[in-house]
Parts: structure tokens; C-alpha cells; sequence
């Protein structure tokens, strides 16, 4: 498989942890959603990433299309997400959170990099947005003594949260004191200390 994208991507880089911690071998190509339109666009007419490239030639895009493929490959006690409810939802609903932060961390940097002047609408209203998925997160995690969100084993819900807060510290390095979030941070220092998120890794490069 080959997996397009950079990751400084919070939402490329949840898929190659993924596919690292299930021991998946796949190819990286980290070409960029705007800087290699042109390379991405034969796999995926919007241009965006993650794009994932099986191994027949069929793409498969967006990473919750993504994960969900791959984990209709590993056996049901290796799955990172529950196949069984309540615990399946639940876990989907701190992925969603997670990567609707990161999807609003991202639209704000580019509001603030692409205008001349900011729309301040829109940059209260991403803020807004964003304080309240942290808000959320924090208070989850907070009533949680568990290793991981769910228990003692890594899931996605753990790889969303800690990609997203890596982008929304890495682009906007002074907008959120992640001091007013102490689980989070603690979540957060604790997955980046593992070794898979060392090696599914890159500083923040800012679209030219």
C-alpha cells in the first residue's frame, strides 16, 4: 500500500501510526495537498490527504474511511476501535472531536495565512470551536486513570487526540496553554513519548 501525505498532518499522521502499530507495510509518499497537486490528483481528484493506495490499484480517502478499512483487516481483538457498543461509539465520538479540533486548527491557519486581513468572525468562531472540543476532551479524560482513553491498550481515539493537539500546538504555537488542560497534556506527552510516534513524525511545514 502507499500512504500520500505529510505527517505534519494530524490526519495523515493517525493513519501511519495505524498502519505502523497493526504492522502494516505500506510506502510513504509525503507529497503535499497543495505544493503536489499534481501528483496527488491521478489517486484523488480533490487533492487531499491522506490518500491511501491499495495494493490492486483502488483508493481508498479521508482518514475515518481509512481507519475504518484497516481495521477490517486485523482480527476483532486487535481492532483499535470496539466493535461492540456502547464502547464503539463512545470511542468514535473522542476520534470525531479529536479530528474536528484539527480540522478547525487547520482552517484557521489558513485564514490567517492565505487573507490579508483575517476574517474575525471566523477566527472567533474556530477558536470557539476549538476551546470547546478541549474543553470537552479534558473533562473525559480527566475522570479516566487508565493508560490510554479505554483502557490499557493504545486506540485511535489516543492517536486522533495526540495528532490533533501536535498540529494545533505546532501551527499556532501561542494561541491554547495546554497548562489549563492537565490530562490532556499528560495524555498527550505520554503517547508522544512512544516509539511509533517518534518515527511517524515531522515538523510543521507551513503550505507556501
Amino acid at each position: 500500500m502507499i500512504l500520500i501525505g505529510q505527517y505534519d498532518s494530524p490526519f495523515v499522521r493517525r493513519v501511519g501510526i495505524a498502519m505502523t502499530l497493526y504492522g502494516m507495510r505500506f510506502e510513504h509518499r509525503p507529497w503535499a495537498s497543495i505544493g503536489d497537486a499534481d501528483r496527488i490528483r491521478p489517486y484523488n481528484p480533490l487533492t487531499r490527504v491522506p490518500t491511501l493506495v491499495l495494493d490492486d490499484g483502488d483508493v481508498i480517502i479521508e482518514s475515518h474511511v481509512i481507519i475504518d478499512y484497516l481495521d477490517s483487516l486485523v482480527p476483532e481483538e486487535t481492532a483499535m476501535y470496539p466493535r461492540k457498543e456502547p464502547e464503539r461509539h463512545r470511542a468514535l465520538k473522542v476520534s470525531a472531536l479529536a479530528t474536528g479540533l484539527a480540522d478547525k486548527s487547520v482552517s484557521l491557519f489558513y485564514e490567517q495565512r492565505l487573507h490579508a486581513e483575517a476574517s474575525g468572525f471566523w477566527v472567533q468562531r474556530c477558536r470557539a470551536q476549538i476551546e470547546g472540543a478541549l474543553a470537552w476532551l479534558e473533562e473525559d479524560r480527566s475522570g479516566r486513570s487508565s493508560a490510554f482513553w479505554f483502557g490499557e491498550r493504545i486506540g485511535h481515539a489516543d492517536i486522533a487526540v495526540s495528532a490533533a493537539l501536535r498540529h494545533l500546538n505546532d501551527a499556532h504555537p501561542d494561541m491554547i496553554s495546554m497548562d489549563g488542560y492537565p490530562a490532556l497534556k499528560a495524555h498527550w506527552a505520554h503517547c508522544e513519548s512512544l516509539p511509533v510516534f517518534k518515527t511517524i513524525s515531522q515538523p510543521f511545514i507551513a503550505p507556501a
